[in-house]
C-alpha cells in the first residue's frame, strides 16, 4: 500500500537527512551528483529539440509540445532511480526537512544554492557538447531551437515567474508522490509525469532551460549565417544578459517562481495536511524501533 501522507512526510524528511547530511560531510559528492543530474535533465531537452523540430503548427499547435514532453519525461525517471540531484526537488525537501527541525534555514538556502550550481554546471557543459556537434548544426534544428529561446526570452518578467510557479507545482506533486508510492511501475509512472507535464504545458524549468537556452546562444552564429540567405526571416538576437532576450533575465525569474512552486504549493500543503500528533508518534516508533536494534 501507498505510504499515507503523515508516513510521507516522514520519508521525505529522511532523504532531506540524507542528502544534507552528503553537503556537509562530502561536499564534492553532492556537488558531482548535482552535476550529473543537471545533464539528465538536458539529455530530455536534446530529445525534446530532436523530435520536434521540423512539426508544421498546422498540423495541430501542439503536437510538437506534446513530443517534447514525450521524450522529455524520462529525465526525471533516470534521475529520481538513479539517486542524482535535481535541485527544484531539493526545493520542496529541503523545505520539509526545515519543519521536521532536520536542517536549518542556514542549510537550506546553501543546500539549494550549492544543488543549483552542480545543476548549472552539467547542463551546460552538456549543452556545450551538444553545440560542438554537427547533427544540431544544421536546418531544422537551428530554427526549432533558435525559436524556442525567442520564445522563453521574449516573456516579461511576471509571464515567467507565472510559469516558473506553475512548473514546479506540477513537477513536484509527481516528484513527492514517487516518494509516496511503493512498486517500482507507480514510481516510473509519478517521475514521468512531471516533466511531461511542465515540457507540453509550456512552463519554465530552471534546468530544462540551461540547456534549451543554451544551445540556441552557443549556436547563434551558425543560425545568423543560415538565416542570412532567407529574405523573409528578420532574425532575434538573443543574450546571456538581462532584458528582453537574455538568458540571466529568464534564469533569475525562473528560479524565483520554481522556488515558490515547489515550496509554498507543495511542502507547505503536503507539511499542513499531514497531522502533528500521527507524526509525532511516527518519530517515537522509529526511535523504539533503533533502540531496539
Amino acid at each position: 500500500m501507498p505510504a499515507n501522507v503523515d508516513e510521507l512526510v516522514v520519508r521525505v524528511a529522511d532523504i532531506c537527512t540524507y542528502k544534507w547530511d552528503m553537503i556537509r560531510h562530502r561536499p564534492l559528492a553532492y556537488l558531482i551528483s548535482g552535476f550529473t543530474g543537471g545533464a539528465m535533465v538536458v539529455f530530455g531537452a536534446t530529445l525534446a529539440l530532436a523530435v520536434s523540430a521540423g512539426v508544421p503548427e498546422k498540423l495541430a499547435p501542439g503536437v510538437a509540445n506534446l513530443l517534447m514532453g514525450l521524450v522529455f519525461m524520462f529525465s526525471l525517471v533516470i534521475i529520481m532511480v538513479s539517486g542524482m540531484t535535481l535541485v527544484t526537488a531539493d526545493m520542496y525537501i529541503g523545505m520539509i526537512g526545515v519543519f521536521h527541525r532536520r536542517i536549518t534555514w542556514g542549510w537550506f538556502i546553501w543546500g539549494v544554492t550549492f544543488g543549483y550550481v552542480g545543476n548549472f554546471l552539467g547542463s551546460m557543459f552538456f549543452m556545450w557538447l551538444i553545440s560542438k556537434s554537427g547533427s544540431f548544426a544544421f536546418l531544422p534544428w537551428l530554427i526549432r531551437a533558435h525559436n524556442i529561446g525567442i520564445a522563453k526570452l521574449g516573456q516579461t518578467a511576471s509571464q515567467i515567474f507565472v510559469m516558473g510557479i506553475v512548473c514546479t507545482w506540477m513537477l513536484q506533486t509527481a516528484a513527492i508522490l514517487y516518494v509516496k508510492v511503493n512498486d517500482d511501475i507507480s514510481k516510473i509512472a509519478m517521475a514521468a509525469y512531471g516533466p511531461l507535464a511542465f515540457v507540453a504545458g509550456m512552463t519554465e524549468h530552471c534546468i530544462a532551460n540551461i540547456g534549451f537556452l543554451a544551445l540556441p546562444l552557443f549556436q547563434q552564429d551558425l543560425y545568423l549565417e543560415a538565416v542570412a540567405k532567407m529574405p523573409d526571416v528578420v532574425p532575434v538576437i538573443l543574450h546571456w544578459g538581462f532584458g528582453k532576450y537574455g538568458w540571466a533575465h529568464n534564469q533569475l525569474y525562473t528560479v524565483l517562481g520554481n522556488l515558490i512552486g515547489g515550496i509554498l504549493f507543495v511542502a507547505i500543503v503536503f507539511h499542513f495536511v499531514s497531522h502533528p500528533k500521527r507524526v509525532v508518534e511516527l518519530y517515537k516508533n522509529k526511535t523504539q524501533m533503533m533502540l531496539k536494534q
